[in-house]
């Protein structure tokens, strides 16, 4: 991570904020591309509406969205004992494996076998991705996808208070998913129909995708208070060549590499920074780094105290950010995953992160 000489040392405190909880969106809107947008591009923020999208892009500019598609991953079951467990399965290995978060009041020793609600069984293997892992990996008595599919629910994030419906099942998912293996939706595409797609290509803005398959740990609050302390989640993320040949051309023509969705930029900067179009990312991006590729960002409002707040602020610059969000707090935005979007445009090289 390269830091610019004008980044000020941050701490967890600065990331956080008051939130008033009626402000956390616990549908989507009616329409997918009739949410708000606060433009933050402007010296001064601009309330607008999601379809004015295309107007404040530009022809030639390259819209990168993550295609990855979320799955039914939370499961249920019980013990031999009979007590309750809860799994929210993080990803799929190889011969019917999985890796897993556990809920559960008392763990099982390894080599238990958990009975599931849709009468399939997961064996206790151990942890992952060593003993001290904080997941686990099981072995499911069929294929894991399939069982999922039949079985699971769809793992709504933890400040949504309702259940899973068919809603969630059709609105919790982009238009263009297209990989399984997400267990959170990456929420600034769900902005995006049909239509609007259409629009933004009709205007010469060209279209690319990666695939980064989001964890549960994009809902985790940093714990520390020194952020180099912080041990960020592992995801897995792809670059296709194809999306490899996008960015070559939006360079060559001079137009702006505009990722749709923090785990988009997650994906093109991990690529750039180590030049692996496939694998896991650890990626931390905090102010003062450099990014490489993404000019442009369409996000949704984050968690206080998240690696999140800090990818934005790192993008953006601090104090935009924050003044971004007082703003969005005053004039009622929705907040969170099934909430309202922004705008934002990356702050010059060697800019002062404040």
């Amino acid at each position: 991570m390269t830091l610019h000489p004008a980044s000020r040392p941050f701490t967890l405190a600065d990331f956080d904020f008051e939130l008033p909880p009626e402000l956390i969106a616990q549908h989507p809107a009616a329409e997918r591309s009739a949410s708000r947008l606060l433009d933050g591009t402007s010296p001064a923020p601009i309330d607008r509406i999601f379809k004015e999208l295309p107007s404040l892009l530009r022809a030639g500019d390259l819209l990168v969205f993550n295609d990855t598609q979320v799955i039914k991953a939370r499961l249920f079951g019980e013990k031999s004992t009979g007590g309750k467990v809860e799994l929210l399965v993080e990803r799929v290995l190889q011969d019917h494996e999985v890796v897993a978060h556990m809920k559960v009041s008392k763990k099982p020793p390894v080599g238990s076998t958990l009975e599931m609600v849709g009468g399939f069984s997961a064996t206790l293997l151990g942890r992952w991705p060593d003993e001290d892992g904080a997941l686990f990996r099981f072995r499911f008595s069929g294929e894991p996808h399939a069982l999922m599919a039949a079985h699971g629910h769809v793992p709504l994030p933890p400040y949504i208070e309702h259940g899973d419906s068919a809603e969630d099942e059709q609105r919790y998912q982009t238009v263009f998913a297209r990989h399984p293996g997400a267990v959170a939706a990456p929420t600034a595409a769900l902005h995006f129909d049909e239509p609007l797609l259409a629009e933004l290509a009709a205007r010469g803005i060209e279209r690319a995708s990666v695939t980064l398959h989001v964890g549960a740990g994009t809902f985790q609050p940093v714990k520390t208070e020194n952020l180099a302390e912080h041990k960020m989640h592992r995801e897995w993320y792809q670059v296709p060549l194809d999306t490899l040949a996008a960015l070559e051309r939006c360079r060559q023509r001079g137009g702006r590499v505009v990722a749709v969705g923090t785990t988009t930029v997650r994906t093109l900067e991990s690529w750039a920074q180590s030049g692996q179009t496939s694998g896991d990312t650890q990626i931390f991006i905090t102010p003062g780094f450099s990014f490489k590729v993404v000019d442009v960002l369409i996000t949704n409002f984050h968690l206080p105290k998240s690696t999140l707040m800090m990818l934005v602020s790192a993008l953006a610059g601090y104090e935009p950010i924050m003044a971004l969000y007082r703003h969005a707090i005053a004039h009622q935005y929705r907040f969170f995953s099934y909430g309202d979007a922004m705008l934002l445009e990356r702050r010059p090289t060697g800019s002062p992160a404040t």
